[in-house]
């Protein structure tokens, strides 16, 4: 990793042989619906061949993670532009199309989900359970009977692929076809955030959409998550580019995949209004962006036959502990969190206000950026991927170099170490080979962060590209 900077065209080949390695070791290791001829490989049945597989998957996280590494250095120094960025993000992410759910058997919750409402039957008020057949085979049974916590959006994806497609693992291909047009919004939209606060376009798509956390989360393991940043992040740039109304719209599309992307309408609001637009105008402006939002959220789900059934089921994500979860695990060692809880808010809500008088795209797209961030830090459920909410729109605000550097370490950490997850549970050896790998991989990543942080070159004089 001392190394002088290789060519993009070694950089792109480095990335690509690891999500190759990636899908490879992922069709040992990651669950599959009994029925599939793949499931019945031998290296499923021996520790000895799983270890192998999970090996695999390991490295290939980490061959991706130093591409990545490679190529935002290049990108800092003006080697490569924002075309050679989206294409090494493009390679990287076709090995990935075909493989199964990555590090989550959320995927194929998604296409049972599917399925559910092309039959008519409403994921909010029924589980995967009542269906039969392969459909179900691969869904984890922990959420085997409970409803879904996620907006009409995917579920009406879902039924229209379903009611083209019966094999499962092409329903989960069709999902993670939706999960990549999630990246390629953000792919258009990010250079365009980043912009508006005086960073460098090509330098802040490189270190957030070929990221371990974005390919390994995002992309392998196709979570809603990333489809409704996408959203997220075209309504800020549709709202400043095009006007409020169809910024709103957009918003209530993101807001439709899962609730919380709704508050984007903050930076939708604020973005859209003059400096000197008084107090009443601004809250006039916010009650009509978030009525424009609400009603695409419900017309989403009149279209999908789906209703707002999931209103009751927004807390089905708090029936799991997740020990990145801040108040939860506060909450087990200090009694009376709730007190920090609330001063948070309070906070958040005096740094919003202090944007909102700014009436500027940078307040806008911090205010934003600020209110999905809170969310995730006071979540009682905190998920590796929630941060695919907050970290592409943080790393295009005007920031502190501190603040950069924590970005990528946390891109960095939370993508390698996705093989620790429930992919393990119960293989001692390959826990111990892996988390070796994982820590490994870390220390000699970290030592080519430091020497080169992408913010040393953030401020680079470029253009934005369209």
């Amino acid at each position: 990793m001392t190394s002088p900077e290789p060519g993009s065209s070694e950089t792109l080949r480095l990335g690509t042989y690891g999500a190759v390695l990636l899908l490879v070791g992922g069709l040992v290791v990651s669950p599959l619906p009994d029925s599939c001829r793949l499931a019945q490989l031998a290296a499923r049945d021996t520790a000895a061949g799983r270890t192998i597989g999970i090996v695999m998957v390991g490295a290939g996280l980490v061959l991706v993670a130093a591409a990545w590494v490679r190529l935002w250095r290049a990108a800092g120094a003006g080697l490569v532009d924002l075309a050679v960025v989206r294409r090494a993000t493009a390679a990287w992410c076709a090995p990935l199309l075909l493989a199964p759910p990555l590090f989550s058997r959320d995927g194929w919750s998604y296409a049972a989900q599917g399925e559910l409402t092309r039959l008519g039957l409403s994921p909010y008020v029924w589980g995967p359970g009542i269906l039969h057949g392969p459909i179900v085979e691969a869904v984890d049974p922990r959420w085997m009977a409970t409803p879904t916590p996620y907006g009409p959006l995917p579920l009406l994806w879902g039924a229209g692929a379903a009611g083209i497609i019966a094999d499962p693992w092409l329903l989960v291909v069709a999902h993670r076809l939706l999960a990549l047009a999630g990246l390629a919004l953000l792919a258009w939209a990010l250079p365009r955030l980043a912009a508006w606060s005086g960073r460098d376009p090509v330098l802040v798509s490189a270190v957030v959409l070929p990221s371990p956390l974005v390919l390994a989360h995002g992309v392998g393991g196709l979570h809603n998550d990333l489809v409704m940043v996408g959203l997220a992040a075209a309504a800020l740039v549709v709202a400043a580019e095009r006007g409020w109304l169809p910024g709103a719209v957009v918003a209530g599309l993101a807001a439709a995949v899962k609730v919380p992307g709704g508050l984007v309408c903050v930076g939708v609001a604020l973005l859209s209004l003059p400096v000197a637009a008084t107090l009443p105008a601004r809250l006039r402006r916010l009650a009509e962006v978030g009525a424009v939002c609400v009603a695409t959220l419900v017309g989403t789900g009149y279209v999908s036959r789906v209703g707002t059934g999931w209103v009751a089921a927004l807390g089905v994500p708090a029936q799991i502990d997740t020990p990145l979860s801040l108040t939860t695990q506060l909450g087990r060692l200090v009694p009376g969190t709730e007190v920090l809880g609330a001063a948070l808010v309070v906070a958040t809500v005096g740094w919003i206000a202090l944007w909102w008088s700014t009436g500027t795209r940078t307040g806008g797209l911090h205010a934003a950026t600020c209110a999905l961030t809170v969310t995730v830090l006071l979540s009682p459920v905190v998920q590796p991927w929630y941060f695919l909410w907050i970290i592409p729109l943080l790393a295009a605000c005007a920031l502190g170099p501190g603040i950069r550097a924590v970005l990528t370490w946390v891109a960095l950490a939370l993508g390698v170490s996705a093989p620790l997850g429930s992919s393990l549970q119960g293989r001692p050896v390959a826990t111990v080979v892996t988390t070796a790998l994982v820590l490994g991989a870390l220390v000699v990543l970290a030592r080519s962060i430091r020497q080169s942080a992408p913010s040393d070159h953030l401020e680079a004089p470029r253009a934005p590209a369209r």
